[in-house]
This record gives C-alpha cells, structure tokens and sequence, in this order.
C-alpha cells in the first residue's frame, strides 16, 4: 500500500476515516500492557505525532511492547476518530513492520532537555518538539522570502562567497587560501602571488557590493545566501555563518526603501503565522508567551520614522538611568533599542545615521553630518534590518574612500558602478537568524540555525 504522510491525514482526515492506510516514521513515545499497547509516532512531515494502537494478535507484538524510542517503524492499519479523546483519530494496527530498533542509550529519552545539551547532540535536536517546531519555522520562512521577491518581480541572484572586498570595511573576513600555513610560520612571510588566486581573499561578510552591479543591469534583485565573520563574539545574537537578504533597488531612494522593508517583513510574518499554525502555537505556549500575539500586532502597525537625532533626543529626556549614556553623533545601545520601540509600542524606523559609524558606500545627506541609512527596530529583537541609500556620486564615493584610508583602486569597478549609468539606488540587509529569534521567540541565535558556528565551535 502506498504510504501517507502524516500532514495528510491530519489536513484531510475526513477523507481517511475507517480507511486503511499505511504510515512510516520513528517512535517518540511507547506505552504498553498485557494485550495492547500503544505508540507515538512522527515521520517528520508534520508537527504532531499519530498514535499507533496494537494488539496481541499482531504476530510480533512481543517485540513492539519492547520497542525503544526513535526506532523506526512502518504501520499500517484502520484510521478511526476518536473526537472524545486529546488526539482526532488514531490508527488501529494490522500490520507493524520494524525497520530499525534504536538502542536503550538513544541520547534524547522522554524527558526534558536544556537547549545547551540538546546543542551538543545538534545532529538529533530536530526530533525534538523545540527543534521540530523552529527548523518548520526556518522552512517556511525561507520561502515565503522568496515568494515576496518572486512576486514582486525581483532576480534572485548569486553573491559570490569567495571575494577579495570586505564590503563592510571591518576587517572580519575569513581568510581563503592554499598556502602552506606551517611553512609560512617557519618563514615569516606570506608571498600571495603563490596563492591560489594570486591575491588575499576572504570568504564574504556580505554580497551587497555585486548585488549593486546587478541592479544596475535588473533594475531590482535580491541575494539570500550564507555570509561569514571573524568576528571574536559570543553573544545570543552573533555567529560565524549566517545567512543573509539583501535587495538592491534601482531608481529607490530611502523613502522607497522602508516601504519595502515594511511590506517584505508584514510579508513574511502573516505568511509563517498561516502555514506553521501548530508550530507557533507551540512557541507562543512553550517559548514565548505573548508571541503570536506580538506577531499579529506588527501586521496591523504602521511602522514609525523618525531620525537619529530625533531618538537621542527623546532618550536624553527619558527619566531613565543608562548604562550608555545616549550621544548625539554616536551609536545606540540594545537598551535604547527596547527602549524606543517601547516608546512607541510598536517597530521603529531611525534614519539619518551618523556619517561617521557608517560605512562608505552610504549616501551623505546636504548636511555633511550624517548619512542617508536606516535602521529597523522590532520589540523584542532590536535591531532587524539596516539599510541605506547608496552613494551615487562618483566623486563623493571616491572622497570618502580616500578619507576612510581605503584603497580605491581595489574596488574600480565598483566606482565605475557610478559613471557607466549611475543612479537612484538604495538596499538593505537582514539576518535570516535575527528573522527567525523574532518569528519563534527563542532567544539564542545557536538555536535557529541546525548546525551553529561561533568561536571555538565548528562540530557536526
């Protein structure tokens, strides 16, 4: 008989009813007597578990009332309704094959686990309800990203991840190479031109520089992709691989920009509450009391805009006493963050950034002082997306370079972006991750990414 999925029989059940139907999946909970027994049982396609009701005239059922979780089973039987029980049906075993039997020492029994062991068996985490329900998160949020995009006539398009450019200017670039490491320590020096590429290149922080090239030639793409830092950092919101959203808009300017932003992000999250409902009712019960609730806020705010200058106006004013002390000119804090959006019960838009804690490609404002960037602040996860209009100007690219102490050269095409048909054009970059601690409510980026690498951690 051809096996059904799960998902299938809990989205159609009627269609099911007193039918026979086959299953296959892997064993969560057992339970048994003398004449029945009973299983949970999960093939992954949905976030539930069907239970399984066997009786001793199944000519294995000695070896079921053994059965260990995680062994994997197919079962075939009758799908019956049960509407007076927890569970809307359960299937009445006739037949029950085994495919493997799991041994006594299976890592994840039934009982509760911290996120910081089940981090350390992150090959098996997503058999967890946390995980089950997180990584489905991940999954759906991904292609709703996509279907945004797609809709809206946008390219996808492909970064390269091996570039010489530190698009961001920060000096954190994994270093690619081929050289012999030992043999450069023994020597004290590094002769590039031997190197693979002839020249020192990194794994990217970022594909914004390319994704500009082809928005000059689209008019509109978006990258999504891995990205990488050498950044030394353990925070809760800080890894060594993440992936990344980055649109590039012709013809856009900041303005334009936040509108997207806006929609991309309503986008998405009415799509995630939608199609992952069992999911997030799980988080919002389990992880983050209040979260569908929080979620369904956003859909119906309008997000706020306001300058840089304006929000350390207000935190100046605010009766509060800080840790960092709110400067004009200067960067704000995560307790400003929560702050702000509080203040304004609900996302906050900051625009018109500090020219100097920006980076180089920024559109700088008349005023000399400050650049044409954004920032979005969400309740609950800080910063969200940062973004700007990009400097169109040849000549006021190729200063601010020079004053950074960059080398220009190095990136001539990037320049020439700016007289090979300049013009209007702005874009932004969001963390998948960050995304995803928003949309679940789990605090730790380490758990919304299946295998996490920070310093000191590259296992599985």
């Amino acid at each position: 008989m051809k096996k059904v999925d799960i998902k299938s029989l809990y989205r159609n059940t009627e269609n099911y009813a007193d039918a026979e139907v086959t299953i296959a999946g892997w064993v969560r909970t057992a339970r048994d007597s003398k004449t029945f027994g009973f299983i949970e049982v999960n093939d992954g396609t949905f976030f539930k578990n069907v239970q399984v009701v066997y009786e001793n005239n199944l000519p294995n059922f000695d070896e079921l009332t053994k059965i260990t979780i995680s062994s994997s089973l197919i079962v075939t039987g009758k799908l019956v309704l049960t509407p007076n029980a927890k569970q809307p049906f359960e299937i009445k075993a006739t037949e029950v094959k085994v495919e493997c039997v799991s041994p006594a020492d299976y890592p994840l029994q039934k009982k509760g686990h911290t996120v910081e062991f089940l981090r350390e068996q992150a090959y098996l985490r997503p058999r967890t309800n946390l995980f089950s329900a997180v990584f489905r998160v991940r999954s759906a949020a991904a292609i709703a990203i996509h279907n945004y995009f797609q809709e809206r006539g946008y390219v996808y398009f492909h970064a390269p991840l091996i570039t010489a450019n530190d698009g961001e200017g920060a000096g954190e670039m994994f270093q690619v190479t081929t050289l012999d490491l030992d043999k450069v320590a023994s020597t004290g020096k590094v002769d590039y031109s031997k190197d693979f590429f002839g020249k020192k290149v990194g794994l990217t922080v970022t594909g914004q520089l390319e994704g500009e090239a082809y928005a000059m030639a689209y008019g509109k793409i978006y990258t999504f992709g891995p990205s990488f830092r050498a950044e030394n950092s353990n925070t809760k919101t800080h890894a060594s691989e993440f992936w990344m959203i980055e649109p590039e808009i012709a013809f856009c300017d900041l303005d334009g920009l936040m509108d997207v932003e806006e929609e991309m992000l309503k986008y998405i999250v009415k799509d995630v509450l939608e199609k992952c409902p069992e999911e997030m009712e799980f988080l919002n019960k389990f992880v983050a009391p209040g979260l569908i609730e929080k979620l369904t806020k956003l859909l119906e705010s309008k997000f706020t805009r306001i300058t840089h200058d304006e929000v350390i106006t207000i935190l100046k004013e605010a009766k509060v006493q800080w840790e960092f002390e709110p400067e004009y000119g200067g960067d704000i804090a995560k307790e400003h963050e929560k702050y702000i959006t509080e203040y304004f019960n609900g996302p906050v838009f900051i625009t018109n950034w500090p020219k100097d804690i920006k980076a180089f490609y920024m559109k700088q404002n008349p005023d000399g002082k400050t650049v044409a960037a954004v920032d979005l602040e969400v309740p609950g996860a800080g910063e969200l997306m940062g973004g700007s209009q990009r400097e169109e100007d040849y000549d006021k690219l190729l200063n601010r370079m020079n004053e950074l102490g960059m080398h220009p050269e190095e990136l001539d095409w990037y320049l020439n972006l700016r007289k090979y048909g300049s013009c209007t054009h702005s874009g932004f970059g969001m963390g998948f991750e960050r995304l995803l601690i928003y949309l679940t409510g789990v605090e730790n980026i380490r758990d919304v990414i299946p295998f996490y690498r920070t310093p000191g951690n590259c296992d599985f």
